[in-house]
């Protein structure tokens, strides 16, 4: 290297560094014209590290020096002579060791970092792990400091190198010392974030790593504390990083210090003291533990003491209302919990208890404020989460006298919060949501604060679309109230009543004709306003509001509007930027599709290309043009020191604007659906390039696109079948009614997609969409859906085709199916989770309950489908299915094993003989369960059992007919499930007399059952029982007659032709004949009954 290109290149960067704009362009452009293309520089910037008395030149130096090792894939430095080099390297330790200034020693780290994780992996710089050891062995605080820089840098390429694996157990003792380095906060940290890297190699099989690993959680539990003591946000930024991959990872270190690490994180969390951006890093921490290590939050029952907890923070005021607040990231660790354990643990009685006591304190200064926003808050997020799931008899009896309790609270706030329960909770209490209501309505029409306005509105929003048995009692002073807010209150205001109105015509339906044609003038002026801001969120939501007009007032009363509103949907999104706008005209054209079906086609030619396009779309991050038209390559990149963080604010807008952006594209894809089950015929131009667009996204990152196009691939399936004119198919291995090639060509462009997606779907509700979908099309289209070229195929409960004519995409759906059943699925990972057991009598959350149920009902769609051919799958899927029959399970997983169970039982028919015992064991059961939802369900299978099963249970008769006589007198007020179950256990007796009536005690059995006729909780059942009577009216006829006077009236009710038909034809065909024959004999008695117009 010539003395004369060092010291150029030492004064270009001393220009650099200058404080004069118009020198440092003129150096940088030199530089990188004459200097940096040349090996040489590397070595010159090397010895100007070592050498330089200026402290700004020696860190510029630093910097470029690793930039030019780095830059094209270490060009520059393969070009260096190898004995250069290896001077380089040889220097480099003691240089940085002597440094003095921490800035230039980090620099000079990061560069000898890029160094190594070139040569280390060709096997070079061996003693440069001798250094690092040495170093970090220091009694010297910045020789240690520099060690373990340098070792966090490299740790990746040393531990992908087999020939430094035998070296692991050394790391981990290393890291251990450091971590209780005594004088180094910085030492410590960057420790955690060594072992963070090396987390990420262990696997479940390294017992012996994970036991020594885990022994170091708190000792990192202890150093962030001391990060967050000395409100060193990036470090303790670093640490919670290193915490979070502990817990997504699959080796299970975290486990028995779950706990410790929740009560640190609700410690961090509630400590006004600490920083608020600390505060809501711990709540995120929070809500991941709770995501990612559900079994033991919820084996440890952690979830009441989190909750309670965090009552204080969801309490705190939002100041910042569109960024985050520690109230918005303690409500996600309420959600998450409510979404992803069982009810007993989320519904607390306490938070409600405590509310209650707060309305009987003395509060002079409003001290209980806060605490009554966070029971509220809390009792709303674990009841909104717990919809189809008995409360416990406490909340019955008192959530909603504390709801009214809250309406009288000067508090507005808690009014929201409170009264949001009623439409959570619409199946209990009607009274008391009616008592709410009116207090509700005396707070909206009658309070004279302005503040209140907007709570009241947003409540009775909610409220509304839950009452719609009693709206027509508010209707007429709420549309007047309405009307005159809608022309004098702000705009924030005009906002949420626009979406109460909404929500008033749907609970209103046909009552809100009156008012439709003069709120769509109000409307009017609305839909010109702008796409941003107050005035873009009120022109959405008006969009939105009129969309739901036309559902409630049906089409012929639209008619009028429809042309106008397509045209204004047009027009606004010509002109909108607003990712939001264009969701609520893409909603709107789903809703008019809807209601005008055909009559929507016209439109289709300008909609789709929109639709289209919004599908296609890039978000910020994707590959290929961006929203300001930058792309990868001709982007400004950051690349500077790892402890600058960046611009938050501009990387919240960021997300902002994709989260806009994705909502958008997932309700464009949901449309799509919407259009084609719509308009039919008219859509098919359109259907090869939807289906492709459709197709690509189904591996999109956000898992409500992932729903939305599996639903509409689905929904062009089963429509390109109603549109095929197809012939009845006969359930079978064997498709005995070949599908239109066109059908066949869709579902080869459809399904082994979906069935692929499958393979790496992490979501639960994807998972569950999916499957609900295929049981659906499976049901429609039957055995032909699932014939074509097979997926990738995993271990098969049986490999050996059914038939001659194998189903090779059955395969496929078989293991999947059986993998949720058995909580095995990618969806249901849970590495803490215990091995080997049987969980399934766990209580779940409602998520998994709804998942497992969605796999049952693909099941029962096999059946379906396959019919007698299932019987070889039922020894299989039967044990599946009746592990969530026990004690423990919750009332929805009970009642999901059972009725899944007589599903299946419906579409095997006489295959169900081989099992029968074993089935009725299980059924005789559900038959005794507290819950009338089970029995139910388990009525309607005994029937089907004695129906179809070969094997002769006349023997078994007396015991179920035992069994369920309790059952044909409910008690006065029962649920409507108690009658159900009648209804179903009518069917059964039914189908007694069906296969042997002789079996049956008629003289006993006979007027109980006739004495309930027609059947109206399940008037499905009638068609049985009504053939059953028949039936005895040919065989033996005398038991019937002697009831025929109180038979008469059922048998008017189901012929009646304005009733539903609920018999189907040949029952009443045989009805009809039954009342011709009767009326020769008494025609008064026939006239009496109203049945002399069905006499032939």
């Amino acid at each position: 290297m010539q003395p004369t290109f060092l010291q150029n290149l030492h004064g270009l960067l001393e220009q650099a560094t200058a404080p004069d704009t118009v020198a440092i362009k003129a150096a940088t452009a030199t530089l990188n014209k004459e200097y940096y293309k040349n090996p040489q520089c590397i070595a010159a910037l090397f010895e100007i590290i070592a050498t330089s008395p200026n402290d700004a030149v020696r860190q510029l130096a630093a910097v470029e020096l690793r930039k030019r090792v780095n830059a094209d894939d270490n060009k520059l430095w393969i070009a260096l002579p190898q004995e250069v080099r290896a001077t380089i390297k040889q220097k480099s330790p003691q240089i940085v060791i002597a440094e003095s200034k921490p800035l230039v020693r980090h620099s000079t780290a990061r560069a000898m970092s890029a160094i190594a994780n070139f040569e280390l992996p060709l096997g070079q710089w061996p003693d440069l792990l001798a250094f690092l050891e040495q170093s970090c062995a220091s009694p010297t605080a910045s020789h240690r400091e520099v060690g373990i820089y340098i070792m966090q840098t490299i740790l990746e390429t040393i531990v992908e190198q087999p020939q430094y694996t035998k070296q692991m157990p050394s790391f981990m003792q290393l890291f251990g010392r450091l971590l209780q380095d005594p004088e180094s906060l910085e030492v410590r940290v960057t420790t955690i974030r060594c072992l963070g890297i090396l987390a990420e190699y262990l696997s479940e099989t390294d017992k012996e790593d994970i036991k020594i690993y885990a022994s170091y959680l708190p000792g990192m539990i202890t150093v962030l504390g001391q990060c967050i003591a000395e409100s060193d946000e990036n470090n303790a930024r670093h640490i919670f990083d290193v915490l979070e991959t502990l817990l997504i990872i699959e080796a299970p270190i975290i486990g028995r210090h779950t706990a410790d690490f929740v009560q640190a994180f609700v410690q961090w969390a509630n400590d006004k003291s600490v920083m608020t951006e600390l505060r809501i890093m711990a709540l995120n921490s929070l809500n991941w533990v709770v995501e990612y290590k559900k079994s033991k939050v919820q084996s440890q029952n952690m979830a009441p003491h989190i909750i309670e907890s965090l009552i204080p923070a969801i309490g705190e005021p939002e100041d910042d209302l569109d960024g985050e607040s520690v109230y918005r990231s303690a409500l996600r660790v309420l959600d998450e919990l409510a979404l992803k354990l069982p009810p007993s643990q989320t519904v607390c009685p306490n938070p409600a208890q405590l509310l209650a006591a707060c309305y009987h304190l003395p509060d002079p200064e409003n001290s209980f404020g806060a605490v009554r926003r966070g029971c509220g808050q809390e009792i709303v997020i674990s009841v909104e989460n717990c919809e189809t799931v008995q409360m416990t008899p406490y909340l019955q009896k008192s959530l909603w006298s504390v709801a009214e309790s809250a309406l009288c609270d000067v508090t507005c706030a808690i009014k929201t919060i409170l009264v949001n329960i009623q439409n959570r909770q619409e199946i209990l209490l009607l009274p008391s949501r009616v008592a709410v209501a009116r207090a509700l309505w005396r707070l909206f029409v009658v309070g004279n604060a302005v503040t209140q306005r907007p709570d009241a509105t947003t409540a009775l929003d909610s409220l509304l679309e839950a009452l719609p048995d009693v709206i027509d009692q508010y209707l007429p002073v709420l549309m007047e109230r309405f009307v005159f807010l809608l022309d004098n209150a702000p705009i924030k205001v005009k906002t949420l009543v626009a979406g109460a109105i909404g929500s008033a015509a749907h609970a209103a339906r046909e009552k809100f004709l009156t008012y439709f044609a003069p709120i769509m003038q109000k409307f009017d002026p609305f839909l010109s306003l702008g796409d941003e801001g107050d005035e873009g969120e009120l022109h959405g939501m008006a969009i939105d509001a009129i969309g739901t007009f036309a559902e409630a007032v049906g089409k012929e009363a639209f008619a009028p509007f429809f042309q106008p509103m397509m045209a204004k949907s047009f027009q606004a999104l010509e002109t909108t930027k607003s990712p939001r706008l264009r969701e609520c005209c893409f909603l709107l054209w789903g809703v008019l599709a809807r209601v005008f079906d055909d009559e929507f086609a016209p439109f289709l030619p300008r909609c789709l290309p929109p639709l289209l396009k919004s599908c296609k779309q890039l978000e910020i991050g994707e590959e290929g043009e961006e929203e300001n038209g930058q792309t990868p390559n001709n982007a400004i990149v950051v690349e500077e020191e790892d402890d600058i963080l960046g611009d938050d604010d501009a990387d919240n807008a960021l997300l902002e604007v994709n989260s806009a952006l994705t909502v958008e594209k997932e309700i464009a894809v949901d449309t799509l659906g919407t259009l084609f089950v719509a308009t039919k015929q008219a859509f098919l131009p359109f259907v090869e390039e939807c289906t492709l667009v459709l197709v690509e996204i189904l591996d999109h990152y956000y898992e409500g696109i992932r729903k939305a196009g599996t639903n509409s691939l689905l929904e062009f399936v089963q429509t390109f079948y109603r549109l095929s004119d197809p012939q009845p198919w006969t359930p079978s291995g064997t498709v005995s009614t070949p599908l239109h090639q066109n059908v066949k060509d869709m579902i080869q462009h459809t399904l082994p997609a979906l069935l692929a997606m499958y393979q790496t779907e992490d979501d639960k509700e994807v998972v569950t969409t999916l499957f609900s979908g295929l049981a659906e099309t499976l049901t429609l289209i039957g055995p032909a859906f699932i014939e074509g070229s097979s997926v990738p195929r995993a271990s098969v409960i049986d490999p050996t085709p059914l038939s001659s004519a194998p189903v090779p995409h059955l395969e496929s759906i078989i293991n999947m199916v059986s993998s949720v059943l058995e909580k095995k699925s990618l969806c249901q990972n849970d590495p803490d989770e215990e091995q080997g057991g049987d969980d399934a009598d766990d209580e779940q959350a409602e998520l998994d309950s709804v998942l497992i149920q969605s796999a049952g009902d693909l099941v029962a769609a096999l059946a379906v489908a396959l019919g007698p051919d299932f019987g070889r799958l039922f020894q299989a899927f039967f044990p599946k299915i009746s592990r969530y029959y026990k004690k423990k399970s919750s009332l929805m997983d009970r009642s999901s094993s059972i009725g899944v169970l007589a599903e299946v039982l419906a579409g095997m028919k006489a295959a169900v003989t081989p099992f029968t015992q074993d089935v009725l064991q299980l059924l005789s059961k559900a038959l005794n369960d507290p819950e009338p939802e089970v029995v139910n369900n388990a009525c309607f299978a005994v029937g089907l059992v004695i129906e179809h099963s070969e094997v002769d249970l006349t023997s078994q008769y007396l015991p179920l007919l035992g069994t369920l006589r309790p059952l044909f007198n409910p008690p006065e007020g029962a649920k409507a499930p108690v009658y159900t179950a009648r209804d179903n256990a009518a069917g059964a007796v039914a189908r007694m007399i069906i296969r042997n009536s002789a079996a049956v005690p008629l003289d006993q059995v006979l007027p109980v059952l006739i004495s309930i006729l027609p059947l109206e909780a399940d008037p499905v059942e009638n068609k049985t029982v009504f053939r059953a009577l028949l039936t005895l009216l040919h065989t033996n006829a005398a038991p019937v007659m002697a009831h025929i006077d109180a038979l008469l009236p059922a048998i008017a009710k189901v012929l009646d032709p304005n009733a539903d038909d609920n018999i189907g034809d040949e029952v009443r065909a045989g009805l009809i004949e039954v009342v011709s024959r009767l009326n020769q004999q008494d025609a008064a008695k026939i006239q009496a009954a109203g049945l002399s117009a069905f006499v032939r």
